[in-house]
């Protein structure tokens, strides 16, 4: 999904601190404020509302995958 690339642009990857700035505008505008991608974009700065809303939704994709058992847990040994 997304990494710590400096690149910009339309389908390019977002840096650490876009994420968290997504992150926290997620938190503040939920699905039910009006132009809600447009406020989280402005809130990331840099990204359309378009790539903010697709950013969402490969996270939400992520989410179902590992909430489907897709992802195993690490395997951790005691000792």
């Amino acid at each position: 999904m997304a990494s710590s690339s400096m690149s910009r642009g339309a389908g390019s990857t977002w840096t650490a601190q876009e994420n968290k700035a997504f992150e926290r505008a997620l938190a503040i505008f939920d699905k039910d404020t009006p132009d809600r991608w447009a406020n989280v974009a402005r809130a990331v700065g840099g990204r359309t509302p378009e790539e903010v809303k697709r950013h969402y939704e490969i996270l939400v994709e992520d989410i179902k995958y590992i909430e489907s058992g897709k992802v195993p847990f690490p395997y951790r040994t005691t000792g």
